[in-house]
């Protein structure tokens, strides 16, 4: 282990469980000052400890209030790919999650359990069907979507968290424009049959409209009582209620949570889809 990376661990680990203010974040082979700095990738660090040391950098600075607002879409790419590296080297697992102090070593196991879920929900990717007709795009910056959230919740009762993360699951928060396989459209992906239902007149490729539509969705399938019975009706797989509330909680237990997400890239298979990209 490199003397850097050791200085992370030990400085994220110094009260036992990791929850304690850390100091400088560790990754790569750099230190960010104050978590301002997003480290460059490097490969100097064997694979499972680069993982570990890119997981506590960016895990510190997405808690950190510290961390400056333009830096966190990068910090929340860094934790992505991180949690990616894991579930495609999963040789790479057991290793990396020992180094991790508690806390991080509890938003990567979550964050890993979603991933995989999501995975076989989606099945393998057919190198012969053709590509989807999607455009990926720059979404609203995330105190717009968060405002939306939130009144979304203050009008329906559907907490913000869980809106935020099925906006994640179904478009990463509208970076995908595009219908899917099946028809849905719009941010949170409604297929037009329900979205009379729950639109209320409203635009299905609004984003403020299309989370008011999930709120009411979910609100009139039992929200309330009984969010996982809810988020079934959204889509009816147990492992997209996993991956849900997996994403809701971490947001639950902290706000900032949710701003790492706003980072989080597309991907198509292992395949990165970055803003801009436009499929045929």
């Amino acid at each position: 282990m490199t003397l850097l990376l050791a200085a992370a661990l030990v400085a994220c680990s110094s009260d036992g469980g990791g929850d304690g203010p850390a100091a400088q974040p560790a990754a790569s082979t750099t230190v960010a000052p104050a978590a301002t700095t997003v480290p460059a990738p490097t490969s100097t660090l064997a694979p499972s400890l680069q993982v570990a040391a890119d997981l506590i950098a960016a895990e510190t600075a997405i808690h950190d209030p510290s961390t400056p607002a333009a830096d966190m879409d990068r910090w929340g790419q860094v934790q992505q790919a991180a949690v990616r590296m894991l579930l495609f080297h999963p040789e790479l697992e057991s290793e990396a999650l020992a180094l991790l102090p508690d806390r991080v070593r509890a938003a990567t196991d979550a964050h890993l359990a979603a991933a995989k879920d999501l995975t076989i929900l989606n099945g393998p990717v057919d190198p012969d069907r053709p590509l989807p007709h999607w455009r990926i795009v720059t979404p609203e910056p995330a105190a717009v979507l968060l405002n939306h959230y939130k009144q979304a919740e203050a009008s329906v009762g559907v907490p913000w968290e869980y809106l935020a993360a099925i906006h994640l699951v179904e478009t990463r928060m509208g970076r995908i424009r595009g219908d899917s396989s099946a028809g849905a459209r719009g941010p949170m992906q409604f297929i037009p049959t329900t979205w009379d239902i729950y639109g209320e007149g409203g635009d299905i490729e609004s984003t403020a409209d299309s989370i008011a539509a999930a709120a009411r969705l979910l609100r009139a399938h039992g929200a309330l009582t009984d969010m996982a019975g809810a988020l079934f009706s959204y889509n009816n797989s147990n492992r997209y209620v996993g991956a849900v509330t997996v994403y809701a909680q971490q947001m639950e237990a902290d706000e900032r949570a949710y701003l790492g997400y706003h980072g989080w890239q597309v991907y198509y298979g292992e395949r990165l889809l970055p803003e801009g990209t436009v499929l045929p």
